[in-house]
């Protein structure tokens, strides 16, 4: 592929992602003038004090969240769809979403139905990235086990996807019987969140992000071999269960770090590989991998901004913004085409 059309792109994109970090920043249901925001950014104070720590304290470590969740599911949705050559890959098919899923029910609907100290760590904001976190890593943990032992890449997406049906039934039955303030807290955290995050958190969720980033890089290689099949990949030297245990590894590592600290939030992951596919007519992951990132975190940076219904005191759910905005622009993008590339 020519070189150029790529820079462009990377240069372009860079430059809108920090447009949309910026403008991220300056809109909420306190109106803060755009050169004020860039001010406060730029390690100045303005007049108003409270507008220093608006930004610095809410409306940046959320725009940062919402950065590295973007890009990270992203990316972790470009390596399912590579690994198992299947368009509707992303990257909670092996479970990883609904293993958190069912460690925040078991504290949150847990709560009302054993009561004790169980009550306690559900209200505090820790220990619901601490009960996602873990069940998370135990679905990671099966996996990755599974994987060693199964040689057929698709047979571990059936199991992935066997996980998911498993926990969601146990949620179901823990549903059924709790209480309604219970479920509805629940129910809130699946809705998906950018904000309430401390810089520490912020912190932590940039270290998993990062190694589940590098671990991606490293296997570029593995998985442009693996778009011609597996057969191939072995032929040119590729170790075929080495690479998959470390392509799964990185989905889990960004999938559940992500999760655990915004909550499951669709589409991105399943979509934005193929929008940036047909943008840039390419399968290298030498190119797509950074381009389909950064694509990712400005696709998320532009849904948050929605979200949050500048100058209004209401928010919605990020959830259904991603997909109410994004699906329909998918749609259009491949009835234009005609056609998806993979």
């Amino acid at each position: 592929m020519n070189t150029k059309p790529a820079f462009r792109f990377f240069f372009l994109g860079a430059l809108l992602c920090l447009l949309c970090l910026v403008l991220n920043v300056s809109l909420g249901s306190v109106a803060i003038p755009f050169k004020d925001t860039l001010q406060i950014l730029s390690g100045g104070e303005t007049a108003t004090s409270s507008w220093d720590y608006i930004v610095l304290n809410y409306r940046l470590p959320k725009a940062l969240t919402a950065l590295m969740v973007g890009s990270g599911l992203a990316i972790a949705g470009l390596l399912m769809q590579t690994l198992f050559r299947n368009p509707l890959a992303g990257p909670f098919v092996l479970g990883i979403s609904s293993g958190a899923s069912l460690g925040v029910a078991l504290l949150v609907l847990g709560a009302g139905i054993f009561g004790g100290s169980i009550a306690g760590l559900a209200f505090k904001s820790w220990g619901i990235v601490a009960a996602a976190s873990v069940g998370s890593f135990l679905v990671l943990l099966a996996v990755m086990v599974v994987s060693t032992r199964v040689k057929d890449t698709m047979a571990i997406l059936i199991i992935g996807l066997m996980f998911g049906s498993l926990t969601a039934a146990v949620v179901a039955v823990m549903a059924y019987f709790s209480p309604a303030e219970d479920l509805q807290r629940y129910v809130f955290w699946s809705f998906g969140s950018l904000g309430g995050n401390s810089w520490n958190s912020i912190g932590i969720l940039a270290l998993f992000f990062g190694l589940g980033s590098l671990l991606s890089v490293a296997n570029i290689k593995a998985l442009n071999a693996l778009l011609l099949g597996p057969q191939y990949a072995q032929s040119i030297g590729v170790h075929l269960k080495r690479a998959t245990l470390w392509i799964i590894l990185a989905t889990c590592i960004l999938a559940g770090a992500i999760t655990a600290f915004a909550g499951p939030i669709a589409f991105v992951g399943l979509a934005v590989p193929h929008l940036t596919r047909l943008f840039l007519n390419t399968s290298d992951h030498r190119i797509l991998l950074p381009a389909v990132g950064l694509s990712g975190a400005i696709l998320m940076l532009i849904c948050d901004s929605i979200a949050q219904l500048p100058y209004s005191e209401l928010t919605l759910p990020i959830n259904a913004v991603t997909s109410l905005f994004g699906a329909p622009v998918v749609i259009w993008l491949l009835v234009r085409k005609r056609k998806l590339l993979f």
